[in-house]
């Protein structure tokens, strides 16, 4: 990066250790943020250090709990009055990507206010990566560069060397993405990668109540590959059906390790070899040796990098 390029990067509260790591990918220093917090829960965000003029990049991952999203919001509106020339919100994991339609009568449509709320505070361009649903692209009215988890995640996979690699998808919905998987390790490992499907039905909210897998396993070692592992409990179980059938090893890849509730102990007693994730939200290992995490620092920092220069964002960034 050019040392006269007008930008600076700050992170909030869940975007500390993945914006410094971003910052030693391009060669600068983190800015100085200052979120105070009040006894009754209320807490602003001030910048210490001018930004007038700035392209500002406000790293933070707006996941649960919703102060996580607040937080970014007043960092979004602190930048715009400090007379920043552009606000840049980059959203490892974007919150509420579930909730991206009507799926049932009178329930409400969470990303898209999100998406609104975003564009109100005053971003000018948001940079998220792996949207649990595409179209949740189309929410904005400002530019949206999606980066793809698969980039830093597929690299480690075909490092493995595994000599009967195949794909699983957990469910019928994210066959495109694992497919695509697939497709990105077929090309790093110059081999034909076959894919087989898990049919789930799922009762309610994070329960599973039956898997099946269709496609031939016996003797394979599956790699189950989604976006999200929140309660995990849909990647154990698929682990155990895909043993049940002759798999040889179960491996999991997910963008986005939310590890909510005992997830971490669930993978922990799991047939799974091992969870691989990103850092799009701070992850300690915790009771889960099975952990392993690929950063996406350098990703972003292409990113960031293309936007300064003004060059082509999808041309590092293919999925």
């Amino acid at each position: 990066m050019e040392p006269n390029t007008r930008f600076k990067i700050f992170a909030g509260s869940k975007g500390e250790a993945l914006a410094k790591g971003v910052c030693d990918e391009l060669g600068c220093q983190l800015g100085n943020l200052r979120i105070d917090r009040f006894s009754d829960g209320e807490f602003c965000a001030y910048f210490e250090e001018s930004v007038r003029g700035q392209s500002v990049y406000l790293v933070q991952s707006t996941c649960p709990s919703s102060d996580n999203l607040m937080e970014l919001l007043l960092m979004i509106d602190a930048a715009k009055r400090a007379s920043a020339s552009k606000v840049i919100a980059v959203i490892p994991y974007f919150g509420w990507a579930r909730q991206d339609r009507k799926d049932k009568p009178r329930v409400s449509i969470g990303a898209k206010l999100v998406a609104n709320m975003l564009q109100v505070a005053g971003a000018d361009r948001v940079i998220t990566v792996d949207l649990h649903a595409d179209q949740i692209q189309g929410f904005f009215d400002i530019p949206v560069d999606h980066i793809y988890g698969s980039n830093v995640l597929a690299p480690y996979v075909a490092n493995l060397n595994l000599k009967k690699l195949i794909v699983a998808s957990p469910d019928v919905g994210g066959s495109k993405r694992a497919s695509n998987f697939a497709k990105k390790l077929h090309m790093l490992t110059n081999r034909e990668v076959p894919m087989v499907i898990c049919y789930k039905n799922r009762p309610d909210f994070n329960k599973v109540s039956e898997i099946r897998v269709l496609g031939d396993v016996y003797g394979k070692d599956v790699v189950i590959f989604d976006d999200i592992a929140d309660t995990a409990g849909t990647l154990c179980k698929a682990a155990e059906v895909l043993m049940a059938g002759g798999a040889k090893t179960v491996r999991a890849v997910v963008t986005h390790g939310v590890l909510s509730g005992q997830a971490r102990q669930k993978i922990q007693d799991s047939p799974l070899e091992e969870l691989i994730c990103t850092d799009s939200l701070p992850l300690e290992a915790g009771c889960c040796t099975k952990l392993h995490i690929e950063s996406l620092a350098g990703s972003i920092a292409q990113t960031i990098r293309a936007i300064q220069n003004h060059t082509s964002v999808s041309e590092t960034n293919i999925r």
